[in-house]
Formats: C-alpha cells, sequence, structure tokens
C-alpha cells in the first residue's frame, strides 16, 4: 500500500495523552491515513524525523492579518512567518471601521471583499472571526454563520471611548457607525442576545458558536491615562501599563461575564488576559455562574516579556505588557490548568506606522501591537517544559484546545483522519530572537535578544511540507477553512 508521505523516527506528541509515542505517521489526501509503529513506506515517500518531536500544527486563534497592512499584503507575509513558527492554521480578527479594510456597511459585502484579497495568498489555512460593529452587523450574525462559515464573534470592550491606540473623542468616524448608535454595554447585550439566538437557531453547532472579548474598561483606561501623563516618575511600557491598569481588565471580565449570565449566552472566551487581577476575576467569575463555559486565553507575549524587559517601545499593545509580577501569575495559572489556550495576537505593525515622527520615544503616540506566531510554539514550548509544562499538555495548550473551541474537528491533534498539519520540532536545539531573521515584515520585535529552547525545523500543512529546516518552501497553499469543520 502506498501513501503520499511517511513521517518515520519521529517522537509524537499528542494532547490529552502522557508521553512521546514512538510512532510513524502515513499520510494520504492530505489526511493521517495511519499512525502506528513501523509503518511499511513501499514506494511512498518517506520523512526523516531524525528522532525529533511531533507535534500537531499549531492552531493560533488570535491574529490581526490586514489591520496596519492591505490585507492581501499580509496574509502573503505573515502566513510565512506562521508557518515559520508552527502554525498551520491562523484566524484573524477582523472588523468594520477604520483598520483592516477601512470601510463600514454590512458584512455582506465586507467579507467577500476581505476573501477575494486573502485566497491564494496564504501559506497555511486561515479563517476570520467578526466582530458585530453596529445593529444591522448583529441581525447579519446567522448569515454571516451560515452563509461564510464563521461562527466565532469578538467584542472590543474599550472601544466605548478608546480608539485603537488611546484616548479618543469621536468614536462614530473612528468605528463607522451609523447616527444614533453606540459602542457601548448596552450594545454588547444586544451582540450577546444576537450570538445566542443564533445558538438556539443552528443547535447543532451550538458549542462552536461563541463570543470572544476584548476586556477592558473604557472609563478606567480614560482616568488613568490622564493621571499617568501627569506623573513624571512613569515612562515607557512601564507608563503605558499604569493607563490601562490590571483593574480594568478584572471590572470589564466582571461585566462581561454578568452579561453572559443575563443573556443565556454559555460560551463566552475572555481573551489575552495579561495580569493577575484579570485571571482572578476569570477565575471567580467561572465559579460564580458555573452554567458559563468560559474559556481562558493569554499570549505568548505575556509569557515571555515584561515592561521591564522587552525590548523597546515596539512592545506596545493592548492589553499591555505587564510586571515580573503578572508575568508569574499567568504561568501559575497556566500550570494550574486555568488557562484554556496561547495564542499570538500578531498584529504586523511595520516601523514606519508604529512609531511617531513627532516622537519616536513617546509610547502614547506610538501604534499598539506586534507580531509573534514565529515565537508561538517555541516559546511555549521553552519556557512552559523548563517550569515543568509536558510536551502534552503544550500541544493541548497551542493546538488542540483552540481547534475544538472555534469548531476546527479536523486540526489540532496526530489522528487518523486528521488534517496532516504537523510539526517537526527540535526540543534541545536553542535560538536568540532576532527580527533580522522573522519572515514577517515587521522590523522589530519586543522579543529581540530572548533566547528560546525548541527549534522549529519542519512544517507540514495537510501533508505538503511548507517549511524545511527552518525555512519556507514552495508557493502558498492554504485555504480558507468554513467552520465547523466535520
Amino acid at each position: 500500500m502506498s501513501y503520499d508521505l511517511v513521517i518515520k523516527n519521529g517522537r509524537i506528541v499528542r494532547p490529552f495523552r502522557t508521553g512521546v509515542e514512538d510512532l510513524d505517521i502515513a499520510v494520504r489526501a492530505g489526511k493521517i491515513a495511519r499512525l502506528e509503529p513501523g509503518i511499511d513506506p513501499s514506494r511512498s515517500p518517506v520523512h526523516d524525523a531524525g528522532g525529533l518531536m511531533v507535534f500537531p500544527g499549531v492552531v493560533d486563534t488570535h491574529q490581526h492579518w490586514g489591520i496596519y497592512n492591505p490585507l492581501d499584503v499580509d496574509t502573503a507575509s505573515e502566513s510565512r512567518a506562521c508557518a515559520q513558527g508552527g502554525v498551520t492554521t491562523g484566524i484573524t480578527y477582523i472588523r468594520t471601521g477604520q483598520y483592516y479594510l477601512n470601510r463600514g456597511g454590512p458584512y455582506t459585502e465586507f467579507l467577500p471583499a476581505a476573501l477575494d484579497m486573502a485566497e491564494g495568498r496564504a501559506h497555511v489555512d486561515y479563517s476570520f472571526h467578526v466582530a458585530p460593529m453596529m445593529l444591522q452587523h448583529v441581525e447579519e450574525i446567522p448569515s454571516i454563520i451560515e452563509d461564510f462559515g464563521i461562527p466565532s464573534f469578538k467584542i472590543f470592550m474599550f472601544y466605548g471611548g478608546h480608539g485603537l491606540h488611546g484616548k479618543s473623542s469621536d468614536q462614530r468616524s473612528f468605528l463607522m457607525t451609523p447616527e444614533g448608535e453606540s459602542y457601548d454595554v448596552a450594545h454588547f447585550e444586544e451582540v450577546m442576545r444576537g450570538i445566542q439566538a443564533a445558538r438556539e437557531r443552528f443547535p447543532r453547532i451550538a458549542d462552536s458558536i461563541s463570543l470572544s472579548l476584548h476586556c477592558e474598561t473604557a472609563e478606567i483606561m480614560r482616568a488613568y491615562t490622564e493621571r499617568v501623563e501627569r506623573d513624571p516618575t512613569l515612562s515607557g511600557l512601564e507608563a503605558y501599563s499604569a493607563s490601562r491598569p490590571p483593574h480594568s481588565e478584572g471590572l470589564a471580565v466582571t461585566v462581561a461575564s454578568y452579561l453572559a449570565h443575563e443573556t443565556g449566552l454559555a460560551t463566552i472566551n475572555l481573551l489575552h488576559l495579561s495580569s493577575a487581577k484579570a485571571l482572578e476575576a476569570a477565575m471567580l467569575m467561572a465559579t460564580t455562574f458555573d452554567h458559563i463555559d468560559f474559556r481562558r486565553e493569554v499570549t505568548v507575549g505575556h509569557l515571555l516579556t515584561t515592561y521591564d524587559t522587552a525590548s523597546g517601545l515596539g512592545g506596545k499593545v493592548n492589553p499591555p505588557l505587564r510586571s515580573e509580577a503578572d508575568r508569574e501569575a499567568l504561568w501559575s495559572h497556566v500550570l494550574e490548568g486555568n488557562v484554556d489556550w496561547v495564542v499570538s495576537d500578531h498584529a504586523c505593525c511595520l516601523d514606519e506606522m508604529k512609531f511617531s515622527p513627532e516622537d519616536r520615544d513617546d509610547v502614547f503616540l506610538a501604534k499598539a501591537g506586534f507580531g509573534g506566531a514565529e515565537y508561538l510554539l517555541s516559546g511555549v514550548f521553552g519556557e512552559g517544559t523548563r517550569r515543568g509544562l509536558s510536551a502534552n499538555r503544550v500541544a493541548e495548550l497551542v493546538s488542540a484546545n483552540p481547534a475544538r473551541r472555534y469548531g476546527l474537528a479536523n486540526k489540532g491533534d496526530i489522528a487518523p483522519g486528521m488534517d496532516a498539519d504537523l510539526v517537526v520540532l527540535d526540543p534541545t536545539k536553542s535560538f536568540v530572537v532576532s527580527a533580522a531573521g522573522s519572515e514577517s515584515a515587521q522590523e522589530y520585535t519586543p522579543f529581540e535578544g530572548h533566547e528560546l529552547t525548541g527549534w522549529v525545523k519542519d512544517v507540514f500543512l495537510r501533508g505538503e511540507r511548507i517549511l524545511a529546516d527552518g525555512k519556507i518552501i514552495g508557493e502558498p497553499t492554504g485555504r480558507f477553512t468554513r467552520r465547523p469543520t466535520s
């Protein structure tokens, strides 16, 4: 019996298992056909994994292709960065308004344009999450699910009085919302009711229909920004963290959770929790409203660096990089099993756009966001295993758990019938992060100079090698993935 590919001599890392397994992987038609020891390759092409670990492809469910660069440009370059980091599926958050496609209107017109811009340019598989910014979008939720295969939605809670980078007095023009509508807690409730109505309308896929929330409180942020601007002792990334304090996250988590309780929406994802107070609130809400299926997310950026150790103001992000104490608290929650998945929050922002030409050193004038997908698996594996995290748990955090939540039933594990998305990782090889070595178009990284252990050597997308010895090969073969998959 012949196969399209047989991977031999790999130490297979599967989620929800204990230890690695010495198994061969046979691939046919983009799927894993067999997983067992001693597969006879016959006349099949063979890839020798050389005794290295083989992980399921990383499913990075928090990215922002097209936020600062045209979507077609970002799809090409940033999907290369994904492959470099072992990411074989990326899901991008998009919305109407300024940035992204810089247009308002209905998603029935927006989404076809976005899909057309991305088609044929991605080196990894991809999908979108959608943010309902106006009441018309709430009405479109069933169509977004049924016609476009997008069952996941987002609320940016801080947009009530903030723009993407700081204070804003004109949110309507920034978000391109209709006259008479406000993007506030009342709108968040409407979104939750609309999503819950869709879950009831589509009961077979209800568990894959979820709402994700960026939890920060605009009013707290506005007041604290003014405080920080008057405080000469604070500067840089520490000042930015103080202007968006951790209790702003905790308060927003609490409000979001009670709204979920009020509206009966049971599938809630709390995004990029960055602080001890945010996790404290998230755990408290899970106990208080135990009928809600909360999932908790952190980013590799918040796990790897702080406002003291990041390389320059390129580390500005929302929510901000925090203190070392907060970073340690996040790791404690990861090790205790309180975090469901880890993502990159990848948002490529070129140097000329990131830093203000008026004052390159003013953190409040800099743009928010940076890339990181190329360091996702290595960062979680190296730092996590050093702290006692098992390789199997790493596979759960970066692959299996996000795939299951967001309706990617054919990804996130190594098993017969699954997509043959595979990462060969050298667990002992260390490297020093340098922006110059990244496939991203971004010219800097807050991780510059950090040493990571666990090098992504080879990556396969549906059985086709897209990364060989750390280098991108081949033309883009990534596909838009309608969800949920079977």
